[in-house]
């Protein structure tokens, strides 16, 4: 008798790329970050967003996609992200007029953190996108110059364009008229200074993080083997 043999079970298979878990998390921290910049925080005389404890780490990934994977491949997540932010935004929406089941006590609670505001909404997907962009852009711009040389000018030179887009422009959206005059200018002026300050304070992790993926990325070629 003939034996039949089982058909086989099929897989796509996994690249050994640190890409996609870069991505995920570039993507995770914007997500994140967003639903924190809800509220806004005092210290003292310093007001800033909740988004401001992780925000600036998607800026930190954005110049390790930019610096091993290139203009493309960092456009591409900045897109990807731009979209699941939009994703999340309309979700919420729905969510919030969707009809609260009996017993369900905290519909205004959850209108006043996770509802759907235009205003926040176009200001974050719109700061994320411009900032993320141009920090790319001039990242990828400097190295085409540098090479592999100078890996600092080119991390805290994107953050000084990108960050100040990003800040100038969420900050404008979102609070303009909300905040206004010596406090609104305060909110701007802490905000971008804060997040081109940690990148600075965070390049000693940053450097050897680099370092790191471009010797175990497969296709990364560095200058001295060129």
């Amino acid at each position: 008798m003939a034996t039949q043999t089982q058909p086989r079970v099929h897989f796509a298979s996994v690249t050994h790329s640190y890409y996609p878990l870069i991505v995920g998390i570039f993507v995770g921290i914007l997500i994140i970050s967003n639903v924190a910049a809800t509220k806004l925080i005092s210290f003292g005389p310093l007001i800033v967003d909740g988004g401001a404890f992780l925000f600036p780490l998607a800026y930190i990934i954005g110049d390790v996609l930019s610096e091993v994977y290139g203009w493309r491949a960092a456009r591409r997540a900045i897109v990807l992200g731009f979209a699941m932010a939009i994703l999340a935004a309309v979700t919420f929406w729905v969510v919030q007029l969707s009809p609260a089941a009996d017993g369900y006590e905290h519909q205004s609670a959850y209108e006043a953190v996770l509802g759907f505001v235009p205003r926040i909404v176009l200001a974050s997907v719109s700061g994320y996108l411009i900032g993320q962009l141009l920090n790319s852009y001039v990242l990828v711009k400097i190295k085409e110059r540098t090479r592999e040389r100078h890996l600092w000018a080119r991390l805290i030179g994107s953050t000084v364009v990108g960050e100040f887009a990003d800040t100038l422009v969420f900050c404008t959206v979102a609070f303009y008229g909300v905040i206004t005059g010596a406090e609104f200018v305060n909110y701007v002026i802490v905000g971008y200074v804060y997040k081109t300050l940690l990148e600075v304070v965070l390049l000693p992790i940053t450097y050897p993080v680099i370092g790191y993926i471009k010797r175990r990325e497969p296709t990364y070629e560095l200058e001295s083997a060129r």
